[in-house]
């Protein structure tokens, strides 16, 4: 590769956090879960949908419309689950401080966060249904925090959305 071909890939290669959306043997392909950008791989690196990548990736030579996975930092899995639990003491509070509709955001003690949503208390199955249809923005949420499971606890009026290491 000439100086000047290895300045280009350089300069487009993109290190980042990627939601693996999509995986089988011949290719998979990444979202860049801070900008949304996608990239097709030309080849698959062994992952599998919901994974999370911390990586960096390049352009595949020589058309440069699909790319590689050229380094990995850190691969997980992201699992997505409805509990039969209540929401938290503190989620119930922060949900009775809001109006419906509202969402806050709290960080977890160590890594994560729990977001509690306030809804109409004949709409919290819908509610609930809503954060699991979302799937890609949830996943893509968890592997910016860098967690391993996400977890939706509700109750009338109050849907809590944890994500934890």
């Amino acid at each position: 590769m000439s100086d000047d071909a290895s300045e280009r890939a350089a300069k487009s290669e993109k290190t980042g956090t990627f939601l693996v959306t999509a995986a089988d043997e011949e290719s998979a392909v990444l979202k860049d879960v801070t900008s949304g950008q996608v990239h097709t791989l030309a080849s698959s690196p062994g992952v599998e949908p919901d994974d999370a990548v911390e990586g960096t990736v390049e352009p595949e030579p020589p058309l440069n419309v699909s790319w590689r996975l050229v380094d990995v930092d850190r691969r997980w899995g992201i699992s997505l689950e409805v509990s039969e639990e209540s929401p938290t003491t503190l989620a119930r509070e922060l949900a009775a401080d809001q109006s419906v509709g509202d969402l806050t955001r709290k960080e977890r003690a160590g890594t994560g966060e729990l977001h509690v949503i306030s809804v109409p208390e004949d709409g919290t199955d819908e509610a609930v249904e809503d954060v699991l249809a979302d799937r890609e923005s949830t996943l893509s949420r968890a592997a910016r925090l860098g967690v391993a499971r996400v977890e939706i606890r509700s109750e009338p009026g109050v849907v809590a959305v944890r994500y934890m290491p």
